[in-house]
């Protein structure tokens, strides 16, 4: 038996679903960006960040409640029923008439977001039982991630050539509802018993107390908020920098945005290599003293050089993040 996962009919129809998601969505950042400037002009930074703390409640304080009864229904019909209800929101975007609309959307469409990756991500382990299998699955996954980094806003690019960033979340929208099919015509297992049992409370809250109850992980919590921090300035500053501070068409935005995609990609192929030279705690604190340094730099030079310093900090954010992840495993 191969030990490529995309052997496996079910999980090479769940990737392409993912890609297919991911690719639209990051059309989506980009478009964003572009509508919150054209209503909030100089201030879109500030509607940008409310926007992202709506999409941070709905992961933090809703994502658990929904792992904790997602059990409860069907696994696949909780996936379409998640894209669909995303492609509804995205497409409802080009017709927001007050920035209002903008928080309420975005906070519905990571609420379905939240809802719809831990529940994804569940599914796999039950497809590849091989382990060599699961563990290049989730290479394949991560590599997805990083790959709609670069190709996404490459595309929106090409796109904002020929019709506004409207298109974008009409593009958006269609990516969703080939997921939910091709989620219809993919063979899912039935999910392995829960272990856990209790009362309502006890289920939502399972995962939370877990997480703080290892040390380990507790610790990796302020790092992560770092991370969070610094990924959060790319993606609310990046259309203010372009926009006032460089005097640039919409196309160059997707431009940086590429430039951040391709950095993260950058290191994700050169980390094995690093890590054969350096420990992990080494690669971490460099990783952490460059960011650093990194995002003095974005905040003090508006010009050509934020876009080389975006591809240095997404290089040692997937440092940081490959090495906690592989220190916690």
């Amino acid at each position: 038996m191969t030990n490529n996962p995309l052997s496996n009919p079910s999980f090479s129809k769940l990737f392409a679903a993912q890609i297919i998601a991911l690719v639209g969505t990051g059309l989506s950042t980009v478009a964003l960006s572009l509508l919150a400037y054209d209503m909030a002009g100089g201030r879109a930074g500030t509607v940008l960040g409310i926007a992202l703390a709506f999409k941070m409640v709905a992961y933090v304080f809703f994502a658990p409640i929904i792992g904790g009864i997602v059990h409860r229904i069907s696994r696949k019909v909780f996936l379409i029923s998640m894209d669909v209800l995303r492609a509804i929101i995205v497409l409802l975007m080009p017709f927001v008439s007050e920035i209002w609309h903008i928080y309420v959307l975005i906070f519905l469409l990571n609420l379905f977001s939240a809802g719809f990756k831990p529940v994804f991500q569940a599914v796999i382990p039950d497809i590849l039982n091989n382990d060599e299998q699961y563990g290049k699955a989730l290479a394949y996954s991560r590599v997805a991630y990083d790959l709609e980094n670069i190709l996404s806003p490459t595309l929106a690019g090409i796109g904002l050539l020929f019709f506004t960033y409207s298109g974008l979340f009409v593009f958006n929208s269609v990516a969703f509802v080939i997921s939910a099919l091709i989620i219809i015509i993919t063979l899912l297992p039935k999910p392995k018993p829960v272990e856990r049992s209790g009362n309502f409370i006890d289920e939502i809250t399972y995962g939370v107390i877990s997480y703080f109850k290892t040390p380990r992980l507790r610790s990796l919590l302020v790092l992560y908020i770092g991370i969070a921090v610094g990924s959060s300035m790319v993606i609310v500053n990046t259309v203010i920098y372009v926009k006032d501070y460089l005097m640039l068409p919409d196309t160059t935005l997707a431009l940086f945005f590429a430039c951040s995609g391709l950095g993260s990609m950058l290191m994700a192929f050169a980390y094995p290599v690093i890590a054969k030279k350096f420990d992990d705690k080494t690669v971490i604190q460099i990783g952490i003293l460059t960011l650093a340094i990194s995002l003095f730099l974005m905040s003090y030079e508006a010009h050509i050089q934020f876009c080389i310093n975006q591809l240095v900090f997404n290089r040692c954010r997937v440092i940081i993040v490959t090495n906690t992840c592989r220190e916690n495993s």
